[in-house]
């Protein structure tokens, strides 16, 4: 494929699409749905330091 443009005019991408505001005006549930996020993120840490700790334990324990 040629990087030179061709009598057709140049060459175009893909169309971006617009991404949602997740405003504090949104109806439903985007409340619940931002501290569903905050849980999700500190189960997810909790989660990660607690598998760091029982792997640095194991590998101490040798």
């Amino acid at each position: 494929m040629s990087m030179m443009p061709t009598a057709r005019g140049p060459r175009r991408g893909a169309t971006r699409r617009r991404q949602p505001r997740r405003g504090p005006g949104l109806p439903g549930g985007a409340g619940f749905d931002r501290w569903l996020d905050r849980l999700v993120d500190i189960a997810v840490i909790v989660a990660l330091l607690v598998g760091g700790m029982a792997l640095l334990m194991t590998l101490l324990a040798r």
